[in-house]
């Protein structure tokens, strides 16, 4: 069986960057006087998962205030308004306002990969993307249109976005949808997420991994999203094992191949490497896997940065130890 490990999403920011983006929002430096301590920041967090031995590895976002921030200020008809806690974690997102359809004005990931590829080799870099329905339904919607158009307006812009990812060189996009795991949603807005998804992974030929975490989904909304056209779904384990492993034996994965959360990334104390071997071996035997990937729960927010770094290296150990 082929095993391969990945951090899921963004790294926590180091004292200097966080200094150091207190003073341009206060404007007292600008972007390009921090530039180079965020550039640092990023060489050191794909250094770090170079060493480890990542499949694909993200440049950390340190300046990413929240997954959706950088779009909305890459887009016009859509604004940024007050602070909500994102999930039930301690950490907060500024609420997007859209008063039309989105009309990007710029790109976010070429600059970004185009700058840092050469650094990352051999491994590729990650373009990371909020899902069209967490999007959608996290933001408040002043322009008139439907849910639906709204969403389809959502998803066009951000295939624009992955499609320039993808001509700048990434290596994979990941699709991040932990909305479709709230117990609330119903089957329809999982269906609605699924046509929207599909719109943007209709552009790529890079792999594309859905990413689904914060809890496990319920089964019709799954059902639902084993229709996605995508290489990988991933999913949180180490929050829910039961419930995932038995999603999984029971539902298997529509034909993806499967990347599992097995890394704790809202918890300081260590991951036991046994228990991720036990739970992807009951993984692989129920759905009969030949390839797995090894992932975090979710982005490294809400975690020290010295924490992160120990939690990479726990991820690259449990993959080490099950290739072994």
């Amino acid at each position: 069986m082929e095993v391969w490990p990945m951090i899921l999403g963004g790294f926590p920011r180091i004292k200097e960057v966080r200094h150091a983006l207190r003073d341009l929002e206060r404007g007292s430096r600008s972007y390009v006087d921090i530039d180079w301590w965020i550039r640092a920041a990023s060489a050191a967090i794909i250094g770090a998962q170079e060493t480890l031995g990542f499949r694909y590895v993200t440049d950390g976002m340190v300046d990413w205030h929240d997954i959706f921030r950088p779009f909305v200020l890459a887009w016009r008809n859509v604004s940024a308004s007050g602070l909500l806690r994102y999930f039930d974690n301690n950490f907060f997102y500024r609420v997007p306002v859209f008063t039309d359809r989105p009309d990007p004005d710029h790109f976010v990931w070429p600059p970004r990969i185009r700058a840092l590829s050469d650094i990352a080799e051999p491994s590729p870099l990650k373009a990371v993307l909020p899902g069209p329905t967490t999007f959608l339904l996290m933001s408040k919607n002043l322009s008139g249109l439907s849910k639906e158009d709204l969403g389809e307006s959502i998803a066009s812009a951000l295939a624009m976005e992955a499609e320039a990812a993808q001509q700048a060189g990434a290596g994979a996009v990941q699709i991040d949808e932990p909305f479709l795991t709230d117990q609330e949603i119903s089957r329809d807005d999982a269906e609605l997420g699924v046509q929207l998804i599909n719109v943007i992974t209709s552009r790529l030929k890079v792999p594309a991994i859905v990413s689904l975490y914060f809890d496990v989904p319920k089964d019709e909304v799954y059902e639902a999203l084993l229709n996605v056209k995508a290489d990988y779904i991933s999913l949180d384990v180490a929050d829910a094992p039961s419930r995932a492993l038995s999603l999984i034996a029971r539902k298997g994965l529509g034909g993806h191949k499967a990347v599992l959360g097995v890394i704790d990334a809202r918890r300081i104390e260590d991951d036991q490497v046994d228990k991720v071997s036990d739970w992807v071996s009951q993984a692989t035997k129920s759905a009969g896997l030949n390839e797995v990937g090894l992932t975090t729960t979710t982005w490294f927010d809400v975690i020290p940065y010295r924490y992160s770094l120990r939690k990479a290296f726990l991820l690259s150990l449990a993959a080490e130890r099950l290739r072994g």
